[in-house]
């Protein structure tokens, strides 16, 4: 890895998230999982990390294990929900659960 390069997000599946970690400072989004769904959950990007396109990056993991695993999206984060629907281009194709609401808290 380069200077230049960022270091890849990572999908640590044993605590339910996408991770990208920068100089020890770590971005998250995390998720759960049910037969067939991949459920968005909360994205958190420290403000150090902020304005980079980490947050962007931590979706694009999850559509990506979406396509390879054939998974359907479930998008109650609001981040990742309003990230999908400004980057139509890149979520095309992907299923995705507008619909399912998330529990109440």
């Amino acid at each position: 890895m380069t200077d230049t390069q960022p270091p890849a997000v990572r999908d640590d599946r044993e605590h339910n998230r996408f991770v990208f970690e920068l100089d020890g400072t770590l971005a998250h989004l995390e998720y759960a999982t049910q037969p067939g769904r991949l459920i968005l959950i909360h994205t958190e990007v420290p403000e150090e990390l902020g304005g980079r396109g980490i947050g962007g990056a931590l979706v694009r993991a999850a559509l990506e294990r979406a396509r390879t695993e054939q998974l359907t999206i479930v998008p109650w984060c609001p981040f990742a929900r309003r990230w999908l629907r400004e980057h139509e281009e890149v979520a095309a194709g992907a299923d995705i659960d507008w619909a399912t609401p998330p529990p109440d808290r």
